[in-house]
């Protein structure tokens, strides 16, 4: 078998070349590129997606939480729970802000914030709960809802790889007080080039995000507060609407994939899946398995052209960005150590053809002598 690829674009686009070819001449012959109708159109049609009131583009899913923390006066001596298995832009947002991090570690089986273990780090600082809902399946928010609730804190969604994600009968960036969104280009809903977005049914919330990302300004060279360059713009606003059109039916096969894997990688020895609890609905941003044996398994694929990825090696407390800044020492966080040196995601994704999930099935079998 040829390469399995974890990723194609250039297939995914093939398919819905024509509709993303007139989305880009209705930009160019429209002559208007930045903060225009087409974002306006798809900051309402994503709000309506998400089942919120309030959409607001952005330039990237970093700005977009940070955007939300300036919004709330988030800052200099306060405190956030993050948790300490991320990809570190959900630390990285509360930095930019000048509050700081506190990690809290994951269940070790949805790899999501573990609600149980939040309330022992709140202190008198903290201001606000960072819930990621990781490789796409979303946290255990009704238990984080009710921590914030009764200790006065903001909960806030990392949604970037989870458009569409549905947990208790709710979709993610409409649970929390605000949520951020990621349309990098390997997101289930991912633009041609970087774009983010904050959904909200906060008013003020909104309106306050929409003037810190133009400048500060409501109108052109009259700046009301110090402001940002961070907007969504008209072209990549297009495409993501002609994008937004598949995205239930692209996650409806990402999620017939991800139970091909289940069901045939279920039971074997040293070869962990993803726990999916009754209550959630995935969409499988990444297809995550977890062994010991992480970099031998890769190496096998790889001989076998087969393509995967790490999400991710390295946990953020442990990263050149916070290692000194005395968060988290290397062993105070052993379950998300722990996670970052086994998991190993899988192809999954449009692109990827049933004769070509079987061939990855098959020789994961064969490296486990199944």
């Amino acid at each position: 078998m040829k390469e399995v690829k974890f990723l194609d674009l250039a297939a995914l686009h093939a398919t819905i070349r024509t509709d993303l070819d007139i989305a880009y001449r209705r930009v160019m012959d429209a002559g208007w590129f930045i903060t225009g109708e087409e974002l306006e159109a798809f900051e309402q049609e994503f709000a309506a997606y998400s089942k919120v009131r309030h959409c607001i583009g952005v330039a990237n899913g970093l700005d977009a939480l940070h955007l939300i923390l300036r919004g709330y006066d988030i800052g200099a001596g306060d405190e956030v729970i993050v948790p300490a298995n991320t990809f570190i832009a959900t630390w990285l947002a509360v930095s930019q802000a000048g509050a700081t991090p506190v990690p809290v570690e994951p269940e070790a089986g949805t790899y999501n914030l573990n609600p149980s273990r939040v309330e022992e780090k709140i202190t008198s600082r903290t201001r606000a709960i960072m819930a990621v809902h990781l490789y796409g399946q979303m946290a255990n928010m009704p238990a984080l809802r009710e921590i914030a609730d009764r200790r006065g804190l903001c909960l806030i969604e990392d949604a970037a790889q989870a458009h569409g994600a549905q947990g208790h009968g709710r979709t993610a960036g409409g649970v929390g007080d605000a949520a951020g969104f990621s349309f990098y280009p390997g997101k289930n809903l991912g633009a041609l080039g970087d774009g983010g977005a904050v959904t909200t049914n906060d008013a003020e919330l909104a309106e306050k995000i929409r003037l810190l990302r133009n400048y500060g300004s409501r109108e052109k060279y009259h700046h009301e507060v110090s402001g940002y360059n961070s907007r969504l713009d008209e072209m990549q606003a297009a495409f993501l609407r002609v994008k937004l059109q598949y995205l239930e039916q692209w996650n409806v096969q990402r999620r017939a994939q991800a139970a091909v894997y289940t069901q045939a990688l279920s039971g074997k020895q040293g070869l962990f899946l993803p726990i999916v609890p009754e209550w959630a609905v995935p969409v499988w941003h990444l297809y995550v398995v977890r062994t010991r044996q992480r970099d031998s398994l890769q190496a096998w694929l790889r001989e076998a052209g087969i393509q995967t990825q790490i999400h991710y090696p390295i946990p953020p407390h442990l990263q050149g960005a916070y290692r000194d800044a005395g968060i988290a020492a290397e062993g105070t966080l052993p379950v998300s150590e722990e996670i970052h040196r086994e998991v190993l995601s899988l192809p999954l994704g449009v692109h990827l053809t049933p004769e070509q999930q079987q061939y990855v099935i098959d020789r994961i079998l064969a490296w486990n002598g199944a």
